[in-house]
């Protein structure tokens, strides 16, 4: 068997590799070892690893090699090399979520998500870069490094699944998980011109997924297109007896859905995702993706989200008290970091000190708050009714005749690192138009559109409830065709970024 071109295997999508490993002109060992080569190239100028697992990936590369021999294919995905946000818990594989406090932790355990994979044979390449505990929207959270736009290695990725988008984009996995609680897989998307979905909550098992926010947390997607994260979506959906939130119903395959026609769809277009604070070249490109799909036979429609003003400061409040007692597990005593003092009492503060970050303490601190005696109903509760009013908003339009909503991804294109870290305010106004969609439980799809300059515009679909087979319709007529970044060691060498 001849060698193919490493910068070629790295560049396919999942149906390209798995066409080739069926073709026998590519074997799953040369595909990982090409994508490990590509992550021993750039990695350590766009930090997009943590942990990169180059044993295991081999081990299962040279496995499913041996089931084709064999003829006992598992499915598209056996083969195909990939990675999982660092927050997936992976037996026997290093979980940090990119914390001090998780810095050793080795878990017991994997994650349903990943169980499934693997189960279909997919070849683990890592373990990617975070914003702590998946809170922030930059990555530069990360304890141990920020990740980098591979667009341009100035600019952040997007958070908090920045390391799993900038792996995808720049072709360091052939398709990614990440985790979207706020928006962390879909701006991350529209940052690095890539694919990503956050399917309905309920829809994929938490179970495994180290918690930020329980009633907002879902497992995304990021692809190099829509069809190949309908193609993942299909392989990891679907009940989960250690998931009470995950729901029984049929799983679809979804890649059928990309071949279908736009014609006869009602798009709306919520007037109020085009107010204050978005960019003016990002409100024109949904204007022009509009006019596209009226062109192909698409109704577009005005319509009214009129709580979608309050998502934002309710999401900060909801989400941060979740925290405050999800993360109250780490006390240095059970697992993880422990800076041993005299007492439980000194231990437990020394190692939630030492072992958390400003942004962590910074969402522990405002969630107790919000949780303290004699604000709770003040904050908390107050926030509950708000999260019913934004539900029935989306409610209203889907039973209204809408099939799904087109707004923008995020107010703006990455920023560049450092821009916003001196003010909390400012990065969390990066979450605008993707928190709604946690707070009320809906489906999410960010695509690529086009390149404003050199860096990467998405724009984002809402479904009803378990609609993800309409956004992967519409997601599909709308993409544009793949955006690669320019070379990354060109890049770290014009502009000064040491590796």
């Amino acid at each position: 068997m001849s060698s193919p071109e490493t910068t070629t295997i790295t560049s396919w999508n999942i149906r390209q590799l798995a066409q080739a490993l069926q073709d026998q002109t590519v074997t799953s060992v040369q595909a990982t070892e090409a994508y490990l080569g590509r992550i021993n190239q750039i990695d350590s100028i766009l930090h997009a690893y943590i942990t990169v697992t180059q044993e295991k990936a081999l081990a299962d590369a040279q496995a499913s090699d041996n089931r084709r021999a064999a003829g006992k294919i598992l499915g598209p995905l056996d083969g195909v090399p990939m990675a999982l946000k660092d927050i997936f818990c992976t037996k026997g594989i290093l979980t940090t979520c990119a914390s001090k406090i998780l810095a050793n932790f080795v878990p017991p355990y994997d994650a349903t998500s990943w169980q499934m994979l693997e189960r279909k044979g997919a070849v683990l390449l890592g373990k990617c870069n975070m914003d702590e505990f998946a809170m922030g929207s930059s990555n530069e959270n990360s304890a141990f490094f920020a990740a980098r736009n591979p667009f341009d290695i100035e600019r952040v990725p997007g958070g908090s699944s920045g390391g799993s988008a900038a792996a995808c984009a720049a072709d360091l996995a052939v398709y990614t998980l990440g985790t979207d609680t706020g928006g962390s897989v879909r701006q991350p998307a529209a940052y690095c011109g890539v694919v990503g979905l956050k399917p309905t909550y309920g829809r994929i098992s938490r179970f495994g997924i180290v918690p930020y926010a329980s009633s907002l947390d879902q497992v995304g997607i990021f692809a190099k297109d829509t069809e190949d994260c309908a193609l993942v979506l299909s392989a990891v959906a679907g009940k989960d007896e250690y998931d009470s939130t995950s729901m029984p119903l049929d799983v679809p395959d979804y890649t059928k859905a990309c071949q279908k026609d736009v014609r006869g769809m009602t798009i709306g277009i919520p007037k109020e995702f085009l107010g204050q604070g978005i960019d003016r070249e990002i409100i024109a490109a949904l204007e022009d993706g509009a006019a596209k799909l009226e062109q192909l036979g698409a109704v577009i429609k005005e319509v009214s989200l009129p709580h979608t003003p309050y998502a934002l400061s309710a999401y900060y409040i909801l989400a941060t008290a979740e925290a405050s007692a999800n993360l109250a597990r780490y006390d240095g005593v059970r697992y993880g970091l422990r800076i041993e003092k005299d007492n439980v009492s000194d231990t437990m503060e020394a190692t939630r000190s030492a072992g958390f970050g400003d942004e962590v303490k910074r969402r522990i601190m405002l969630g107790t708050y919000a949780l303290s005696s004699g604000y709770y109903d003040a904050y908390y509760n107050k926030t509950l009714q708000v999260r019913t009013l934004i539900k029935d908003d989306y409610d209203q339009v889907f039973a209204g005749g809408i099939d799904c909503l087109l707004t923008p991804a995020a107010p703006t294109t990455a920023f560049k690192i450092g821009e916003k870290t001196g003010d909390p305010l400012a990065m969390y106004m990066s979450d605008v138009c993707t928190v709604p969609i946690n707070m009320a439980g809906l489906p999410g799809l960010v695509f690529p559109y086009r390149l404003s300059g050199d860096l990467p515009l998405g724009l984002q679909l809402i479904g009803a409830p378990f609609g993800e087979e309409k956004l992967f319709t519409v997601g599909h007529a709308l993409e544009c065709p793949r955006l690669l970044p320019r070379d990354i060691i060109t890049q770290a060498k014009k502009k000064g970024v040491v590796a």
